[in-house]
């Protein structure tokens, strides 16, 4: 789960991180007055969407005067903000940070993430801050130094210091750099997040050691034990079908293909994309209906592949071990019964119940085609929709 960069903030402030002052605005008069509130000669107007490269995008602008605040707040409200994380179809801005403005002197790259490679959470920071990380660690490696943090111990005060000298924080600011880089690790872990970006760091004239930006995300798994960061999603930014999907804990995400796939095991639905892709066809989506779906979470899982108006067609393939084919197949028919399905509709069952569930198909009456392997189901559902 993702947040905004301004209750990001809210959350490492508790944690001792030190960030500007900032509110945020809905509307341009929202924005005029905080920025009076805050009450410094410049204030940065900031668009909140989730999503990085909103600089670039024109999405973060320096005001001197409430007269810029006021027209930047209107130029960037309402925008569609095109940046290289939200797709080629944006996000829409519905909401403002009005931040302090800072003397900056130099900017830096903090990250906290889950390294697969090591199985250990990790700490990495880069003296190229302000820019893509990515292209950093493709372009210039060696300028990313990372600490790989043992579980039983924690993020210790010497990892982090050794990693501000290594990005080359001014001697005198070493301390203060290591415990916000101690901070932000904790957070990390309280949390549950899957990463905490600073990016960028600053070093201020006035000697501070700041977090000008922040990104958190969460892993989902965990939210149960955190309502605070539950009640902080903003349903605006997700899509709709996700939305929908997550109250029937099934795993989906919208791709910008035309065949809807319902597959259960994330392997198996990556395998399947992957072969509907061999064939010459798109995927639509990426839907896991897990190893213990009811026929209610199937039906449901049918209903939001076909809301999708890309749809030309879909590809069920299932694998029955925990889930039971019969399950599948009851819930494909209620469900295009239901919605009154017109488009092809290509299914592939192997495993438990597996004659019960191809008895359920062929007796219900509906045009559905038989796939007898997953190469076969997603040669004839591509043939099917082209």
């Amino acid at each position: 789960m993702n947040i905004h960069e301004y209750q990001g903030k809210e959350i490492l402030k508790k944690y001792g991180v030190k960030v500007p002052e900032g509110r945020v605005a809905f509307t341009v008069e929202e924005a005029v007055k905080a920025a009076e509130e805050l009450g410094t000669k410049v204030v940065v107007v900031k668009a909140q969407i989730h999503a990085g490269g909103r600089g670039k995008a024109g999405g973060v602008k320096v005001a001197k005067n409430m007269d810029e605040v006021r027209t930047y707040a209107t130029d960037i409200l309402g925008k569609v903000l095109v940046t290289h994380q939200t797709g080629p179809e944006g996000k829409e801005v519905k909401r403002l940070l009005i931040e302090q403005g800072c003397d900056i002197k130099k900017e830096y790259y903090i990250g906290v993430v889950v390294d697969r490679a090591t199985d250990r959470v990790v700490l990495m920071g880069s003296e190229e801050g302000g820019m893509d990380i990515e292209e950093v660690a493709e372009k210039t490696p060696e300028k990313i130094f990372k600490e790989v943090v043992d579980p039983l111990v924690g993020l210790t005060p010497f990892q982090a210091r050794r990693l501000a000298y290594s990005i080359k924080i001014p001697n005198e600011l070493v301390n203060k750099a290591a415990k916000f880089m101690m901070s932000l690790y904790q957070a990390f872990v309280d949390k549950d997040c899957s990463i905490a970006e600073i990016n960028p760091l600053v070093v201020t004239g006035d000697g501070e050691v700041m977090a000008l930006d922040a990104k958190l995300n969460f892993d989902s798994n965990a939210l149960y034990r955190h309502k605070d960061i539950l009640e902080l999603r903003d349903l605006d930014e997700e899509d709709e079908k996700e939305i929908e999907a997550s109250k029937f804990d099934l795993s989906y995400i919208a791709l910008d293909g035309n065949i809807g796939c319902m597959v259960n095991g994330a392997g198996l639905a990556m395998a399947t994309m992957d072969i509907i892709k061999f064939y010459g066809g798109d995927p639509a989506n990426f839907l896991d209906v897990g190893g213990g779906a009811t026929e209610e979470k199937v039906t449901e899982a049918f209903k939001i592949i076909l809301s999708d108006e890309k749809v030309k067609g879909i590809f069920i393939n299932i694998f029955g071990g925990i889930m039971k084919c019969d399950i599948i197949a009851s819930g494909v028919v209620a469900a295009a019964k239901q919605v009154k399905l017109d488009k092809p509709l290509v299914v592939r069952l192997e495993g438990t119940n597996v004659d019960l569930g191809k008895k359920i198909l062929k007796e219900s009456g509906l045009d559905i085609v038989a796939a007898d392997s997953m190469a076969d189901g997603a040669e004839k559902i591509v043939a099917l929709v082209k």
